[in-house]
């Protein structure tokens, strides 16, 4: 299959990028062929959505609502060609397919229900004076999605900016271009007006730069790594845009003595190997209460070994390939290094291709680079903590802060180690991979700025303006 791009409500071919292959980390053969867009078709797209903003902002909330519900029943109707191409660009099994392309259908409907609640405030502050904030849409808002969850990732910023009453331009990851046609396409069939939405595939140097460094872009939105990230944050601050930034994690789950192992141990396997790993909220350190240290490990060691490598097509597989052999690479020599010093590699530790084996190593400590480096592959680590407030000291021990688990039956004593967690979510007795369309998803430290869903998105992607009506005469003092 070959796919174009679509700017100004059209499908286009590229004339100064080039046409791409999208290939399949499962065997490296060629998925499809994708036209990648050059300086040109940048430009053409961030015009047609100038052009396209106000018009669009002054749509009625009610129509607005109605294209993105027709864009829901559009992902609903084809879930099956959603969920293949899940599976087919970015490896991802079965379930994880299913459960993606399902969520998308979500956050559409979610963000529909938001077109009618941008709400403003009505203060009367002085005598004879009405006070007004209105919350008004930015402009032409860029996003930039990442490849491990390329569908929802993307739609949570192109949704919600669409309910808000801005216009958009999409840079789908390089590595998995065809989520993004799949949102071009659910908007396309819903009606969307031309260039309120435009999709741009294509390198971050290209036209990720070129985005980013627009001025007529008026927030960027960005997932990936904390290093581009950074780099995003200084460019648009420069010029005095908005961004909103969900980056990296090395998630902590901290589990307590009184909780059932057995329990913790499937929440903490879900945690660590969904979707291979290569989540940003995956759980990658299990820092574990010292009198059940030795019995969780044993347990959760097991229990890795049962996780069926193999064929995302497959229903039963859990573990698919790693997006590419670079990233194999990285993991070999993190498990290299903590071996080194003193880790204990439980299972796992090789990989065939892609395809890297669920791995557990116990006996981790802070001087190994695994501690605090993202592995973004199906690797974990247990580390033992001497009571609750080490295990909290642990969880802290480290530069970022997106999501974090605690299990443990005291429920009060939950309540308050929750508040010393540094992470911007917290989940009590449940694993860190947990998400919701309507909930304020994001983090602290350098796992980013800004949060994602329902009436926190449309905090992101607005403005406040302040209006004032003197209905009686002014009193001045001169």
């Amino acid at each position: 299959m070959e796919y174009q791009l679509y700017i100004n409500g059209e499908w286009k071919d590229t004339v100064t990028g080039y046409v791409a292959e999208d290939k399949n980390p499962a065997d490296d053969s060629v998925f499809a062929r994708v036209h990648f867009a050059g300086g040109a078709e940048v430009e053409e797209a961030i015009a047609a959505a100038q052009r396209a903003w106000r018009p669009w902002a002054d749509t009625p909330a009610a129509q607005k609502e109605q294209i993105l519900l027709k864009a829901a029943d559009w992902m609903q109707e084809h879930m099956d060609e959603v969920a293949d191409v899940l599976m087919g660009e970015s490896g991802s099994a079965f379930g994880k397919a299913y459960f993606e392309a399902g969520f998308a259908v979500d956050i559409l409907r979610t963000a529909a229900g938001e077109c009618r609640r941008v709400f403003g405030q009505v203060q009367q502050q002085e005598a004879g004076e009405i006070s007004m904030i209105r919350r008004l849409p930015l402009g032409v808002v860029a996003g930039i999605a990442p490849f491990n969850f390329p569908l929802l990732l993307a739609l949570k910023k192109v949704a919600f900016a669409l309910a808000a009453g801005n216009t958009f331009v999409l840079k789908p990851a390089s590595a998995t271009p065809v989520s993004g046609v799949m949102i071009a396409k659910a908007l396309d069939g819903a009606g969307i007006p031309k260039g309120v939405f435009n999709l741009v595939p294509g390198s971050g140097e290209e036209v990720g730069n070129k985005l980013i460094e627009d001025e007529r872009i008026r927030m960027v939105a960005f997932t990936g790594s904390t290093a581009v990230g950074r780099g995003i944050a200084a460019k648009a601050s420069a010029l005095f845009k908005k961004y909103s930034l969900e980056m990296g994690g090395k998630n902590p789950l901290i589990l307590l003595k009184d909780f059932d192992v057995e329990q913790a141990v499937r929440i903490a396997g879900f945690g660590a190997f969904f979707h291979q790993g290569q989540i940003c909220m995956c759980t990658s350190r299990l820092i574990v209460e010292e009198p059940v240290y030795d019995r969780f490990c044993e347990a959760f060691a097991a229990y890795a070994r049962t996780m069926k490598v193999g064929d995302p097509h497959q229903k039963d597989t859990i573990i698919g390939p790693l997006i590419k052999q670079e990233q194999c690479q990285i993991i070999d020599s993190q498990i290299q290094d903590a071996v080194s010093k003193g880790a204990v590699l439980m299972t796992g530790g090789t990989h065939e291709g892609n395809y890297y084996q669920p791995t557990v190593l116990k006996d981790v400590t802070p001087d190994m680079r695994i501690f605090y480096e993202e592995s973004f592959g199906p690797v974990t680590s247990i580390i033992k903590a001497m009571d609750a407030q080490d295990a909290v000291r642990l969880c802290n021990d480290n530069q970022y802060g997106l999501s974090s688990s605690l299990l443990t039956n005291d429920l009060s004593k939950a309540m308050s180690l929750s508040l010393d967690m540094e992470a911007g979510m917290v989940h009590i007795n449940n694993a860190t991979v947990s998400d919701n369309s309507t909930v304020a998803f994001g983090g602290v430290k350098n796992s980013g700025v800004g949060r994602e869903g329902g009436s926190y998105s449309i905090d992101e992607f607005t403005e406040l303006k302040w209006i004032t009506v003197q209905y009686t005469p002014a009193q001045l003092p001169f």
